[in-house]
């Protein structure tokens, strides 16, 4: 029998190009009149909650899901009230990432996230949402062979490990030296304790997979090495770091640089991974997947 798994878009996704003001109405309006996705995924800003709410209504479209970023010792009432609004507006995850130093800029340990994670996860499972952490740059788990320390610290504590797989991350510091030397991952990657290409065995995203922590997903398309986008810059100067690649043939002038189809074959793999394991696992843990 087919499993049902909802595809969503995310509201910063809903939009012709990135620079478009943030119309909520519009947004919801935009994904509901594509017919090709099944809920809105975001969470409101401080008093828009009764705004979500009718946007929701009135396109017939439910808000199943929602995320933000986190510095531990600052912001742990800010994910809780998230984790209340989100349940509030029927969503079933939100998506969490905390990042790499907490709010004094000391880094995070390993068990000062499963730490974290424990009391979001109580405080969700009272309200009926799941938090998920997500692997995400700039947030303690770019260093990938972390996420596997933690989530075993969870399930130490006789819980699940919930997180959200963004494999863009990983997939675009493949052939990255630069890239795998934050949080000296590339250590990791030379001694063979860590492998990021799905093309080989023993790679992250599918150990992931395979240990069913996949809760949420975000699909947002990436290739090895991505280049590094001109169009956008850091306030330091620094380009843009190349976590996304264009789905389908960019049109002249819709993208800056060379465009080969089959450097998407490596996240179209670990996402036919992840829906497979999801259509022959009964016990598959996966939710939904949002489109970015």
């Amino acid at each position: 029998m087919p499993r049902e798994l909802p595809i969503g878009c995310t509201g910063s996704g809903a939009t012709h190009i990135g620079t478009d003001p943030f119309d909520v109405p519009l947004r919801f309006r935009m994904v509901k009149e594509s017919g090709a996705f099944d809920y809105f995924d975001r969470t409101p800003l401080p008093g828009e909650l009764d705004l979500y709410k009718s946007c929701a209504r009135d396109n017939d479209l439910p808000i199943r899901g929602g995320g933000f970023f986190y510095a531990l010792g600052r912001d742990e009432p800010l994910l809780e009230w998230h984790l209340r609004v989100g349940a509030e507006l029927g969503a079933i995850v939100h998506n969490v990432q905390i990042g790499t130093r907490d709010a004094t800029g000391k880094p995070v340990t390993d068990q000062l996230v499963a730490d974290a994670y424990m009391r979001a996860y109580d405080i969700g499972q009272k309200l009926g949402i799941d938090a998920c952490f997500e692997v995400h740059v700039n947030m303690w788990s770019e260093h990938y062979g972390r996420i596997q320390r933690v989530a075993e610290k969870v399930e130490a504590r006789g819980v699940p490990y919930n997180m959200t797989l963004d494999c863009s991350h990983v997939i675009f510091k493949i052939d990255n030296p630069e890239e795998q030397a934050v949080q000296d991952m590339r250590a990791g990657i030379d001694a063979g304790q860590l492998e990021l290409d799905p093309r080989k065995p023993g790679h992250v995203c599918g150990i992931w997979i395979e240990r069913n922590w996949i809760r949420h997903c975000h699909a947002r398309a990436a290739a090895p090495g991505g280049p590094k986008n001109p169009w956008m810059s850091h306030p330091d100067g620094r380009p843009g770091r190349g976590i996304q690649y264009p789905f389908f043939r960019p049109e002249p002038g819709q993208w800056h640089a060379e465009w080969r189809e089959e450097n998407l074959e490596p996240w179209k793999m670990v996402m036919r991974q992840l829906m497979r394991h999801h259509a022959t696992n009964p016990d598959s843990r996966l939710r939904q997947i949002s489109t970015e």
